[in-house]
């Protein structure tokens, strides 16, 4: 888009080949430089795109002077006339690739000395040194796409919500610390001396207090504040979320609106394909018994198959004693793989023990021969069993445990073997819901019953289910949006009655007062009338990884922290001074040290 100011009529990305012949100003950084047999050719750039300009010592003798001293990303003011390329040297890859520009005045703004590193090698930089020169690796070209890409994320996230009947508002940002979800980040307060705000781990009870204000449909693109280590697709410290609430709705009215608006996204944003629409709901159990996980991946089928019933009566003391009840034998089938080298089995071997597990059961099953190192110990009936679960030509890999334990190792070796055989998809999308999770669970630990997931979530059956059944039977309405085995998001219809409220805390052990005394300001607006409602917060840094198609989360935040939390390119965390220490009434105690390689870890 052409829009003339002082520095230039057009940005790098506006030339044509029916603007050919025309005077134009151009201003940006030189990004590559190149002398062609005594011409120099520079590529312009700007936020827009690029432009090819070249200076002619035969035309101006002083201009090509002046260019040939250029570096690269120096800035400079361009002025010239609008040439089709030569025949042959058209760049089909840019919106300008037919034309350049002949160089009739040349400022130069800016010499650049040497830059921390290339923005056109292809060597890979430390990404300690890329963090530490930000403003610099912002300028690389597929970077700067992901960051303009989620600003049109965020503004069609707005439009879509906006479309749709919500009304977004604005939580505070200075609260209250929560101590039972992750670490706060505390910020003392000068004028109340020893008390501390916490910065958001979520809007969540705002947000519940906005529908019982009577507003109906909320939602906010919300910053949220947890003091967590790294991961690949975690970022410490801050991130962004999509925070939505609604009254008078059930589980499936909050489903259609979020399928709705990533039916949406993904049609805009993404060149993957969405695999089923709307999309699959699968209850945790079945999630964690075929997938090994509450965040399955099902792009691929390959499902975790329960073995348990072939081996009541081994001899094989391993798999037997695993029969009994709270364990199982999980098995998961790779297609086309006996013949597979002996290294390849070890390599699952190892991958397994690097997990914590004693190991793993392998078996290949080729020419009606089932072949495995326990075979001999399996009678007639129970390898012939097994060889009925393959295929000529099969191999299959076999956990045995405690019922948790066994489905999240056996599919974590799931995963392993697809990403080593490479058979997962790439150009699919796989949303799916997760749904039904427990309300309670057993803590071995203190041996008492714990929330398992959210304890404001409304249970399956109300008070009654909390009077009457058994609490490890307790279901709630809780639910994840996953895809592709990453969860984009936790939500909940959520328990919106102070007599639910006080029996679903008092199973887990709560006081009536300890519950007051924490969370009094959400019972007193309960009791003074409020809808029932739920909702979500799909992350923001998330789901633009995934239309970016990039790894790390790093690679679509402008300005990330490291894995060790820290803000390289501004210095942060930093030293503070003695006298803001004492407007804030602190002292410091650093006789503790942490051990940031063992405490911080990017899975």
């Amino acid at each position: 888009m052409a829009f003339e100011t002082h520095y230039r009529t057009h940005t790098c990305n506006d030339l044509k080949k029916s603007d050919i012949d025309q005077k134009v100003k151009l201003s940006g950084w030189v990004r590559r430089i190149r002398d062609h047999g005594g011409l120099i050719f520079i590529d312009l750039w700007d936020n827009y795109g690029i432009t090819q300009i070249v200076f002619d010592p035969k035309k101006d003798k002083r201009i090509f002077e002046s260019a040939s001293k250029l570096k690269p990303e120096s800035i400079v003011f361009i002025e010239g006339t609008v040439t089709a390329r030569p025949k042959g040297t058209e760049n089909k890859d840019i919106p300008t690739g037919e034309i350049e520009i002949k160089c009739t005045h040349l400022t130069i703004d800016s010499i650049v000395p040497e830059l921390p590193y290339s923005l056109t090698g292809k060597t890979e930089i430390a990404e300690e040194l890329r963090l530490k020169y930000r403003f610099i690796d912002l300028r690389n070209d597929r970077l700067h796409k992901n960051i303009i890409l989620r600003s049109k994320v965020i503004a069609e996230m707005r439009k879509y919500m906006i479309n749709a009947g919500f009304t977004e508002f604005q939580t505070p940002i200075l609260t209250v610390s929560s101590p039972e979800g992750a670490r706060d980040y505390l910020v003392p307060s000068r004028i109340h001396p020893g008390k501390f705000y916490a910065l958001p781990q979520a809007p969540q009870q705002y947000k519940q207090l906005i529908m019982c204000s009577g507003f109906d449909k909320y939602f906010q693109i919300a910053p949220c504040f947890r003091d967590e280590d790294a991961r690949a697709d975690r970022s410490p410290g801050e991130f962004y979320q999509l925070d939505i609430e609604m009254s008078f709705i059930e589980q499936n009215d909050l489903f259609k609106i979020i399928e709705g608006l990533l039916e949406h996204l993904t049609r805009i944003f993404s060149k993957r394909k969405i695999l089923k629409f709307p999309f699959p709901r699968i209850t945790f159990t079945d999630a964690m018994n075929n997938y090994g996980t509450d965040k399955p991946d099902i792009r691929y089928d390959m499902k975790i198959q329960d073995i348990t019933d072939i081996f009541p009566k081994s001899n094989f003391k391993v798999l037997a004693e695993n029969t009994k009840k709270g364990h199982c034998i999980k098995a998961v089938v790779l297609e086309n793989s006996a013949d597979e080298p002996r290294s390849f089995f070890e390599k699952v071997e190892n991958f397994v023990k690097e997990l914590g597990a004693k190991g793993i059961i392998y078996a290949t099953y080729k020419d009606n021969i089932l072949k495995s190192p326990i075979s001999k110990f399996l009678s007639e009936d129970e390898n012939k069993k097994l060889a009925s679960k393959l295929k000529n030509g099969d191999a299959v890999f076999i956990s045995a445990g405690k019922w948790l334990e066994t489905c999240k190792i056996i599919g974590q070796v799931r995963t392993f073997l697809a990403n080593e055989k490479n058979i997962i998809p790439k150009d699919i999308l796989a949303y799916c819901w997760v749904v039904d999770f427990p309300m309670f669970e057993f803590n071995e630990e203190e041996q008492k019953i714990d929330f398992s997931h959210n304890p404001f979530s409304m249970p399956q059956g109300g008070l009654d289910s909390l009077n009457n059944k058994d609490p490890l039977g307790i279901l709630a309405y809780q639910y994840d949006i996953v895809c592709n085995g990453i969860e984009l998001s936790s939500g909940a219809i959520r328990n919106h009655r102070p007599d639910i409220m006080y029996k679903a805390f008092e199973i887990a052990g709560y006081s009536k007062k300890s519950l007051e005394d924490k969370f009094g300001h959400m019972l007193n607006a309960f009791s003074f009338g409020a809808p029932p409602h739920g909702g979500i917060a799909p992350g923001v840094d998330r789901l633009v990884m995934i239309f970016a198609e990039e790894p790390n989360i790093r690679e679509v935040i402008m300005f990330p922290m490291n894995k060790k939390a820290q803000e390289l390119m501004v210095g942060s965390p930093s030293e503070v001074t003695e006298k803001q220490l004492k407007e804030l009434h602190l002292k410091l105690d650093l006789s503790k040290k942490i051990d940031l390689k063992k405490d911080v870890s990017d899975k």
